[in-house]
């Protein structure tokens, strides 16, 4: 029983672990990019920046532990819930993949900042609904995870729709929503969503796992 435990514990902290090196990444650009603005900067123009792969590097370790997570749910959860896991993991995979534009370009996009923009708009839109329709699932698999993926889940909803009346904002003729010297608040919410969303992607890989190890330690 202690081998299979470890064994899958080590199932869980491989994709957490992704989440864990995606926030440090995206952290450490932060830190090597000082002349930008973390309040009214989206962590996407960063990746024009000093070790600006980084970014990109983050999106997908995250996008990988979406996907385990996606697949361990497995055939039982909802489907609608696991669709929109798969739309947030194809979302912030294409995000990565086509980059966005510097800064100062809101009014004049590229194509690539186009792709980049609605693919991660759509990854925004689907992690909050994957985390309402999974949440009784999440919690039947760790009941003690309930409180925690309840705060999680309001969390990743509120901060998204503040997060979308900025973006709709800033895109309809440029920053006007900000506080003090700060143009617009954009990057400081767009900050608070990743932050509850890694926080939910972490509590629903801690959950997903549960019900496969439970099994097995039976079956031992």
């Amino acid at each position: 029983m202690t081998v299979t435990n470890t064994a899958a514990g080590a199932r869980v902290r491989g994709p957490l672990a992704l989440i864990g090196l995606g926030a440090l990444a995206m952290a450490a650009v932060e830190g090597l990019n000082p002349d930008y603005d973390l309040v009214s900067e989206t962590l996407s123009r960063y990746v024009h920046g000093t070790a600006g792969w980084l970014l990109p590097a983050a999106l997908l370790a995250v996008g990988a532990a979406s996907a385990v997570l996606t697949v361990r749910l497995g055939s039982g959860t909802r489907r609608a819930g696991r669709a929109a896991l798969v739309l947030w993991t194809a979302g912030i995979g294409i995000a990565a993949c086509f980059p966005a534009d510097p800064p100062g370009y809101w009014s004049r996009p590229s194509f690539s900042e186009l792709v980049h923009g609605n693919a991660a708009f759509l990854a925004f839109a689907a992690l909050p609904t994957a985390a309402v329709l999974l949440r009784r699932t999440l919690v039947a698999r760790r009941p003690r995870l309930r409180t925690a993926l309840n705060a999680l889940t309001a969390a990743s909803v509120v901060a998204t729709a503040v997060l979308a009346v900025f973006l709709v904002d800033v895109m309809d003729g440029g920053p006007s929503l900000g506080l003090g010297g700060a143009p617009t608040l954009v990057g400081l919410v767009e900050r608070a969503v990743l932050a509850a969303d890694f926080g939910w992607l972490a509590l629903a890989l801690t959950a997903a796992g549960t019900r496969d190890e439970e099994r097995r330690n039976h079956g031992a």
